[in-house]
């Protein structure tokens, strides 16, 4: 069933360091009192909840019958500007063990009613989660950590991150605490702290996604670009090879990228056919499994 109309509103919720949690609601409004499951939407490394098409897909998300919440994490490094890097302090120390503190900042808010919509009934003790790259990543560690969620899907995630930095940067880390990467869209050169390969370290067993799925046991939908640029697919593959659940699926879109097609800022009218793909896929997944 699609809903015509959908309700929007913004807003923020401190961290556990006492930093907003910058948050955008889409709510369906049905007219009746029936109950409408949540997901939660994890931009990914460089990312945020206003990238690209991601705002037009958590509104078809709405339309689909799911009330949304599309979260920017508190370290992301957006501050007041929302689609711009305007706080690298911020961005350099994100860690993994910060991003899952977050998460469950957000399920406890919609739980307690801070986050909410009048106009629309929430189901938030039944939560889905999407998660883009390392939003996915992200994303399988809260699947397994909290009970609330009780679906999950994700974009292009990243399986393992203490494979995924480079030998480079990890010698940065140990002769001069950090390390630089560049953000190809804005030129950015931007820092990231020895804490955020330290937190990983530390807490692998906890934050780290290719072992925190093997508790995954929510119906699972690892979906993944073929000739993803950034993320090989073989990330997906070993997330579903190790996943509990009983259910899960892999699913590859053919002839796209990292980003299915989509760049920020998104001005199309239209879907790119893979990102079109991806979402049908998801909200598929979530009309099954999440109620």
């Amino acid at each position: 069933m699609e809903f015509e109309n959908i309700s929007i509103s913004s807003g923020s919720i401190k961290s556990t360091e006492g930093l907003p949690i910058k948050w955008d609601l889409y709510s369906p409004i049905s007219g009746t009192n029936r109950d409408f499951p949540v997901i939660i939407f994890l931009h990914g490394f460089k990312g945020f909840k206003d990238w690209g098409a991601f705002p037009d897909a958590c509104e078809d998300l709405a339309r689909s019958g799911f009330g949304v919440v599309a979260m920017n994490f508190s370290l992301n490094g957006v501050g007041e500007k929302r689609t711009e890097f305007d706080r690298p302090d911020l961005f350099e120390r994100q860690t993994f063990t910060q991003d899952l503190n977050d998460i469950e900042s957000v399920i406890k808010a919609l739980q307690s009613g801070l986050i909410s919509d009048k106009q629309a009934h929430l189901n938030t003790d039944v939560v889905g989660l999407i998660g883009h790259s390392r939003g996915g990543h992200v994303a399988v560690a809260a699947a397994a950590e909290f009970e609330a969620v009780q679906c999950l899907v994700t974009w292009s995630a990243v399986a393992d991150y203490l494979d995924f930095w480079t030998d480079q940067m990890k010698k940065d880390w140990e002769s001069k605490g950090f390390t630089e990467v560049v953000n190809s869209r804005t030129k950015q050169v931007m820092k990231l702290d020895k804490v955020v390969y330290e937190d990983a370290v530390k807490n692998k067993d906890r934050v780290i996604a290719l072992k925190r799925v093997e508790d995954v046991r929510v119906p699972s939908l690892f979906i993944h670009a073929r000739d993803d640029e950034s993320v090989p697919y073989t990330n997906s593959e070993e997330l579903h090879i190790h996943c509990a659940a009983r259910e899960k699926e892999l699913r590859f879109v053919a002839n796209t990228g990292h980003t299915y097609g989509v760049a920020h800022p998104f001005e199309e009218m239209e879907f790119p056919k893979p990102f079109a793909e991806l979402l049908d896929w998801t909200i598929g997944w979530f009309r099954e499994y999440l109620r």
